[in-house]
């Protein structure tokens, strides 16, 4: 058997080592146009900021061997050609045609299997004075030698990030520990458009108190420079940000040219169709990695997923039934059945993760959805815990969890990893109050800050507490409207720290014996709050115990408030 796979980033290794490991007589080649295979790119980010200065470490296996062609060639026995273009694919006579970067030479390598992984490429907006010298993306191992040489040479003191993504972010990190002044420029209200905007937002605190900038809901109208150099990024509503350098990550979109000459079918997405085998409209042609398009496991549609992680999962499966000449009886054949799309990133010592849909994103796909804020440490105090505000959603009708996004500085990864498999599994809001999980102070409360999330969101579906985001309570507040804001926490607290939005500063302990305090009127609005809010939940319930109807708790209290504070 004869395979051959096109890209050498990713999917493409993965695909041609598992295709080996099923069939050790096939012939295996790998096309690559780079100099470079299998490299981390998702690692560049780190490369650049200097948390490691070993370059050959994006493209070396866990033992340190770099993965080269000799390296392929020895451990693998695979052929590995790379800067080497495919140029063509004859689907009909089962041959693809490449070119050498280095010579030029044309060569055929005729097929039995062939794997496309051709990756995606960087969105470049046709803006003018987008070819000037100074603007480059961060896609490539080239791009992040270029930002890493600008960082040890310590040469550029201002630079302008286009677009507050996950690249974005983390590229802005990265040369904000370069010592370079570094503003954020987002078209969209937020940064992070995956995240609630009450998260990402707070996500936008810590980064300007990071001294990183941040500029929404502009765009970039022109690159300004001077011999041909970047020296000033006009934003569209005309302000001008001195800048040398400019990186550009507005997203990724499919390579799939070469697919689409050789007419193999490309989605309305503009990615490659595969089915859950990574087959494609072609007999005997898979695709895999960022040129595909994928099932989303909730919605059903399909969808871009450029991860990393994916991109390896989807290689396996492919390299597996394009190696595999006869099905064994009784041993069914892997899949790749989709993606909840979770995805995780560090923006200096915060973290931003998420995984399933947001509120508007279920409603969008027929679902009947609740959600909830709640905010708590990752392990108990006395043994250091940092905080976390989470955020769940749910299906009302059939109580399954349909979404889950955390931040903060402690243990986001925990945290959305459990909720993928949970969302994953099917489990509902019921079944997460329940988990088994391991327990020990130093790694967790006893209640695990996920399965707490859970329970808040429980009982906000058995309508024990109605609950209001910092949002509208913000709003109401700059409308000037009347309200009953009760903080419950203790002086001391409200000494160090408080909203500063008119709240009263009863605390839980004394409510009882304070009922006289609050509107007499048992259908006034109240609404309560702590620091996380649990005891403004208690509070609410004690309210509602003495015949209080419209009580409101302000989900995630202080630590999700995203606005300034009194204090």
């Amino acid at each position: 058997m004869n395979i051959i796979v096109i890209g050498g980033s990713a999917a493409g290794p993965k695909a041609a080592a598992r295709a080996r490991r099923i069939n050790p007589k096939a012939e295996i080649t790998i096309i690559q146009k780079e100099p470079h295979l299998s490299m981390a790119s998702c690692g560049y980010p780190y490369y650049v900021g200097g948390f490691f200065d070993d370059r050959n470490q994006l493209i070396s296996t866990p033992t340190g061997v770099v993965r080269d062609p000799a390296f392929f060639m020895k451990a693998k026995g695979i052929t590995a050609l790379t800067q080497t273009e495919a140029t063509e694919i004859d689907t009909k006579n089962q041959v693809v045609t490449a070119t050498s970067l280095e010579d030029g030479s044309v060569r055929q390598f005729p097929y039995d299997r062939l794997i496309i992984a051709t990756g995606a490429r960087p969105k470049m907006p046709p803006i003018p004075g987008i070819t000037l010298e100074g603007i480059t993306t961060l896609q490539s191992l080239k791009d992040a030698d270029y930002l890493r040489a600008i960082r040890d040479q310590r040469s550029i003191r201002k630079a302008v990030v286009v677009g507050g993504g996950l690249i974005g972010v983390e590229t802005a990190e990265a040369l904000h520990l370069a010592g370079i002044e570094v503003v954020i420029v987002e078209m969209l209200p937020h940064i992070l458009s995956f995240l609630n905007p009450q998260l990402a937002s707070l996500v936008e605190q810590h980064l300007r108190s990071k001294g990183a900038d941040v500029i929404l809901d502009n765009g970039v109208q022109e690159f300004l420079g001077d011999s041909n150099k970047l020296r000033a990024v006009k934003l569209s509503n005309g302000t001008e940000l001195s800048a040398e350098l400019a990186v550009i990550a507005v997203g990724v979109q499919p390579n799939v040219d070469l697919a689409r000459r050789a007419g193999i079918r490309i989605g309305d997405l503009g990615g490659i169709v595969v089915d859950q085998y990574m087959k494609t409209s072609i007999k005997n042609v898979f695709a895999v990695g960022d040129c595909i398009e994928v099932h989303n496991r909730l919605t059903g549609k399909p969808v871009l997923a450029p991860y990393g992680d994916l991109a390896n999962l989807q290689g396996r499966v492919a390299g597996e039934h394009a190696a595999t000449e006869t099905a064994k009886a009784n041993q069914p054949l892997p899949s790749f059945p989709g993606t909840v799309q979770t995805g995780i990133c560090k923006v200096f010592d915060f973290i931003a993760g998420s995984t399933g849909l947001t509120f508007d994103n279920a409603k969008a796909a027929g679902f009947n959805p609740i959600c909830v804020v709640a905010s708590g440490p990752d392990k108990p105090g006395f043994m250091k815990g940092l905080p976390l505000i989470s955020y769940m959603v749910a299906d009302r009708d059939s109580r399954r969890i349909l979404g889950f996004q955390c931040v903060g500085t402690g243990d986001v990864s925990k945290q959305v990893a459990q909720a993928a498999v949970a969302i994953q599994g099917g489990l509902t809001v019921d079944d997460m109050t329940n988990l088994d999980l391991p327990y020990a102070p130093p790694f967790s409360l006893a209640i695990d800050n996920g399965i707490g999330v859970s329970h808040v969101l429980q009982n906000k579906m058995n309508n024990l507490f109605t609950g209001i985001c910092a949002e509208e309570l913000y709003n109401r507040v700059q409308a000037q409207e009347e309200l009953f804001i009760l903080d419950v926490r203790g002086p001391d607290e409200f000494e160090q720290m408080r909203l500063g939005i008119g709240e009263r500063l009863i605390p839980l302990g004394a409510l009882r014996n304070r009922l006289s305090e609050l509107p007499q009127d048992k259908n006034s609005e109240i609404i309560t709050f702590c620091k996380i809010s649990l005891r403004g939940y208690e509070a609410a319930r004690i309210l509602q115990g003495e015949g209080y109807t419209n009580i409101k708790v302000l989900e995630g209290g202080i630590l999700a408030w995203p606005y300034c504070r009194e204090k």
